[in-house]
């Protein structure tokens, strides 16, 4: 069985999030998006935009992770899904990519442990551990609040002896 292990308040510097949106997340294919992703190189354009694999991944630590994001789209209202890494500012975005400015600011975030068919099935209850830690989640003009799987290397991609992983489960918080 899945548990939130471990919750905590990380600090990020200003960012630049690239990545492909697939749309409202309500009508997306997880598993496609992120076959497309691998697939087209997602992860290694956006790399080498930020200047090679290393300098991409020195921003903050578990910078060098792959994210799959919901975010608020401002021009059509829907929650879209996207697949990408934060980069540093400013970096250029390649030809079918887009991209989400961030300010420095703070993430709450929540490890998820067991099995990766199990940890998915956590992350509804990350908002009320991350305010029993006394958290506060942001949420913008619309209410909306965003949020991310952070698939850390090795946590995430590497079982334990038992088969589990750890999944990082991300919202922006005060």
């Amino acid at each position: 069985m899945a548990e939130i292990i471990k919750t905590y308040k990380q600090s990020i510097p200003a960012m630049r999030f690239i990545g492909k949106n697939y749309g409202d997340s309500k009508n997306t294919n997880w598993g496609a998006n992120w076959g497309n992703a691998f697939e087209t190189d997602i992860f290694g354009k956006i790399e080498s935009a930020s200047g090679g694999e290393v300098k991409s991944h020195l921003a903050y630590e578990d910078n060098d992770a792959y994210l799959g994001m919901y975010y608020r789209n401002a021009e059509t209202g829907a929650h879209d899904a996207w697949v990408g890494m934060f980069a540093p500012p400013e970096t250029p975005v390649d030809e079918g990519l887009a991209y989400i400015d961030f300010p420095e600011q703070n993430l709450g975030v929540c490890w998820i442990y067991g099995k990766q068919n199990e940890v998915y099935g956590m992350i509804s209850q990350c908002p009320e551990k991350l305010v029993t830690a006394g958290m506060e989640i942001k949420a913008d003009e619309h209410g909306y609040v965003g949020s991310f799987e952070r698939d850390q290397c090795p946590r995430f991609t590497t079982p334990d002896e038992n088969g589990n992983i750890i999944l990082d489960y991300c919202y922006f918080v005060v």
